[in-house]
C-alpha cells in the first residue's frame, strides 16, 4: 500500500517538502505549501511486479497525485493511463469532464487534484472506500493525507483528541468516517468527494451502490455466479508470488479455489490457528486445501505473539483501532511474506454483498413483527407484558418495536449500562451520545433500496468493510510488507450481487442461500456446512489463564483509569465480570480499552477533559 499527503493554500502554492516547511515555520513565517506528495515507502512492489508508488502529474495548471490502480470507463483515458500513468489520465479527464471525471473511474483509488491559478482543489476516494483519504481545512490551508499522522505532522495542524471520537471508538470498535480521532480532521467516505472552488467547499457522494434487480431468473443468475467470481479473481492479476488468506470459510475458500482453477501452478494458501476451544478453524482450511489441492501453510498464534504484537499494532494505526482480528491478520500476512509471497488475495466482502452476517437473519426475524395485523398485536402485547412465562415474547416485542438501524445496536456495551456508570461527568459533557446512532441512521437511510436486507448490506459496506475490515487488512499487510487485493470486492462482482433479489440472497432466514446453492458443486462439503467465524482472537479466554496477558491487561486498564474519562468502578467491575466466567464477552471491552491505552501512549496524546 502506498500513500499520499500534502498541503495547499489557494493564495500561495509552490513545491516544497516537509523539512522545508518546518524550517519556514520555525522562522515564524506562514506555511502555505503546495506540496502534493510524500511517501512512507517510496517504492513497494506488488505481486504482479507493478510498483505501487502513487502516480504524479504536474503542469503549469495542475498538480495531481493518485494512489491505487483505477480502471477507466473512457477508452482513451484507459490507453493514456497505460502509457503515461493514472495521474496524467486523470489530468486529461479533468480537462474533458471537470469534476464528473470521477464517474469514469472504477477500482481502488484516492487522489488530490489542485488547479492553483483557479484556486481549485478536488479530493476523492473510490466507490468502496478501499483507499483512504482525510483532510483538514484551517483558514486558507488545506492539509490532506492517506493517514492522519501525515496530516498532524504539518506544523499548522494541532493534534487534539476529539472526545466524541473516543466515544465513537468504544461504540463501533473503530472511529468511523467521516469523523476522525483528531479535532477538525475529516475522512472521506466510500464514493465521496470534496471540492474547493471560489472559496467554498462542496462535499457530496458521486456514487452509491444501486440496488436494482436484474430481471433475470434465479437459474440465469446462478449460471453467471462462477463466471463473475472467475473474472474477479483474474482481475487481481495473481502470479507465483501471490498467495491467499485461507480461514476455511466461504469466501477465502472460494478465492483460493478459483485462483487454483485459473493457474497451472499450486496456489500457496496461508491460515492461522489458535489453541483454544471454539476458535480454531484449521480443520476447515485443511479441508479446502485438500479439496483444491493447494499448498497450505499453517501458523498458530500464541498469547506470547499477542503480547509482542499489541504495541506494534497500536503504533501502526493512525487512530485507535479495536478489531482484535488485526493480530491474526498481521501474523498471517507476515508468515506469507516470509515464505516469499509479495501479494495476498483476501476474501473480505463476500458476506456484505451476498448476505452472510448473522445479524441479517436476526433483524429479518424482528421485522416480521411489523407485518402482524394491529388486532393481533393488541392481543399479544398485554399477554407478553403481564405473564412471566412469556418473557421471551416480551423481549422479542421490545426489540422488534425499535426502529432500524437502532435495533442492531441493542446489545452494544454503551447501551447495556447508563453512561454515567461508564464515563466521568466531565467526559459526558463533551460528547453527544446520540451521534453514533445518527451516523448509522444517515448511512442506512441513504441506501437506494427500501428492502431491509439490502439496506443492511449497504450499511455494512460502509461500517463493516470500509471503516473496519479493509482498514484492518490493509494496514496489517502494509506492516508485514506485503500487498493485498480483494477479489470479492471487484466491481463486476459487487454490481452482480447487488442485482440479485434479497429473497434469493437469503431464502427465509438462511444466510447466503443463493451463494451456497451456486457453489455447491465447487466448494468442499465441509465449507458449505460451516458457520461463519473468521480469524477471531481468543483474547478474553487467554487472559483468564495466561498470567502475563492478565498482568498486561490490568496494567493498561490502570492506565485508562488514570486518564479520568472513565469511572474507575466500571473498569473494576469489568475485570470482575470477566473473571466470573464471562471471559469471551467482557474480554471485548477489555481489549478495546487496552488498544486505546496503547494507542494514546504510543502517539503521546491524551484526552483533554
Amino acid at each position: 500500500m502506498s500513500s499520499i499527503y500534502g498541503w495547499w493554500s489557494p493564495k500561495i502554492i509552490y513545491p516544497t517538502n516537509l523539512v522545508e516547511d518546518q524550517r519556514i515555520a520555525s522562522q515564524g513565517l506562514p506555511v502555505t505549501s503546495g506540496k502534493i506528495a510524500g511517501f512512507q515507502k517510496m517504492a513497494e512492489v506488488g505481486g504482479n511486479g507493478i510498483k505501487t508508488v502513487p502516480s504524479i502529474y504536474q503542469s503549469d495548471q495542475l498538480l495531481i497525485i493518485i494512489d491505487g490502480a483505477p480502471q477507466w470507463q473512457d477508452s482513451s483515458l484507459a490507453a493514456l493511463a497505460r502509457t503515461h500513468g493514472a495521474a496524467q489520465a486523470l489530468a486529461e479527464g479533468f480537462v474533458r469532464y471537470g469534476r464528473s471525471v470521477i464517474e469514469k473511474m472504477r477500482g481502488p483509488f484516492a487522489f488530490s487534484l489542485i488547479a492553483s491559478e483557479n484556486h481549485y482543489a478536488l479530493l476523492a476516494i473510490d466507490r468502496l472506500g478501499i483507499r483512504p483519504l482525510a483532510f483538514k481545512i484551517s483558514d486558507d490551508l488545506l492539509v490532506f493525507g492517506s493517514q492522519l499522522d501525515q496530516i498532524t505532522a504539518h506544523p499548522g495542524v494541532k493534534a487534539e483528541i476529539d472526545p466524541q471520537a473516543i466515544f465513537n471508538y468504544l461504540y463501533f470498535h473503530m472511529v468511523p468516517s467521516p469523523g476522525a480521532v483528531y479535532n477538525g480532521i475529516s475522512k472521506l467516505q466510500p464514493g465521496e468527494f470534496v471540492e474547493f472552488k471560489n472559496g467554498q467547499a462542496t462535499r457530496d457522494f458521486y456514487w452509491q451502490l444501486p440496488y436494482k434487480d436484474s430481471g433475470l431468473s434465479k437459474k440465469e443468475l446462478l449460471t453467471q455466479l462462477h463466471f463473475q467470481l472467475k473474472q474477479s479473481v483474474a482481475g487481481c492479476l495473481p502470479d507465483r508470488q501471490t498467495g491467499t488468506f485461507l480461514s476455511g470459510g466461504l469466501d477465502s475458500s472460494t478465492v483460493t479455489g478459483i485462483y487454483q482453477e485459473i493457474t497451472d501452478y499450486p496456489v500457496e494458501a496461508f491460515s492461522i490457528g489458535f489453541d483454544a476451544d471454539g476458535y480454531d478453524e484449521m480443520e476447515y482450511a485443511r479441508a479446502t486445501a485438500r479439496h483444491f489441492n493447494v499448498n497450505l501453510h499453517e501458523y498458530y498464534v500464541t498469547p506470547a505473539d499477542v503480547l509482542k504484537a499489541i504495541p506494534l499494532i497500536a503504533q501502526t494505526y493512525d487512530e485507535p483501532f479495536g478489531n482484535a482480528s488485526a493480530i491474526p491478520a498481521f501474523y498471517c500476512a507476515k508468515f506469507a511474506q516470509e515464505q516469499g509471497m509479495q501479494q495476498l488475495l483476501a476474501g473480505d466482502g463476500g458476506d456484505e454483498i451476498f448476505a452472510g452476517n448473522a445479524r441479517y437473519a436476526k433483524q429479518k426475524m424482528f421485522d416480521l413483527y411489523r407485518h402482524i395485523p394491529g388486532i393481533g398485536k393488541s392481543l399479544l402485547e398485554p399477554l407478553a407484558f403481564h405473564l412471566p412465562p412469556l418473557g421471551k415474547v416480551k423481549s422479542y416485542i421490545d426489540q422488534a418495536k425499535i426502529a432500524m438501524p437502532d435495533r442492531m445496536e441493542t446489545y452494544n456495551f454503551l447501551h447495556r449500562s447508563p453512561l454515567m456508570e461508564i464515563f466521568s461527568a466531565d467526559f459526558i459533557k463533551q460528547i453527544n451520545p446520540e451521534m453514533s446512532l445518527q451516523n448509522l441512521r444517515h448511512t442506512y437511510n441513504r441506501s437506494s433500496s427500501d428492502d431491509l436486507v439490502k439496506k443492511m448490506l449497504f450499511l455494512d459496506g460502509k461500517f463493516t468493510l470500509a471503516d473496519n475490515d479493509l482498514r484492518k487488512v490493509n494496514r496489517m499487510c502494509e506492516l508485514a510488507g506485503i500487498d493485498v487485493q480483494y477479489p470479492m470486492l471487484q466491481e463486476n462482482l459487487v454490481d452482480f450481487a447487488a442485482s440479485i433479489p434479497s429473497k434469493w440472497l437469503m431464502q427465509g432466514f438462511e444466510l447466503r442461500s443463493f451463494y451456497r446453492q451456486g457453489m455447491k458443486n465447487f466448494l468442499a462439503k465441509e465449507t458449505l456446512a460451516k458457520s461463519k467465524q473468521g480469524f477471531g482472537l481468543p483474547f478474553g479466554v487467554w487472559m483468564s489463564n495466561n498470567q502475563e496477558l492478565k498482568q498486561f491487561a490490568e496494567a493498561n486498564l490502570a492506565g485508562i483509569e488514570k486518564r479520568s474519562f472513565m469511572n474507575p468502578a466500571y473498569i473494576h467491575n469489568l475485570i470482575q465480570l470477566h473473571q466470573k466466567g464471562h471471559a469471551s464477552y467482557y474480554g471485548v471491552m477489555i481489549w478495546l480499552l487496552i488498544m486505546l491505552e496503547q494507542w494514546l501512549g504510543s502517539h503521546k496524546v491524551d484526552i483533554a477533559l
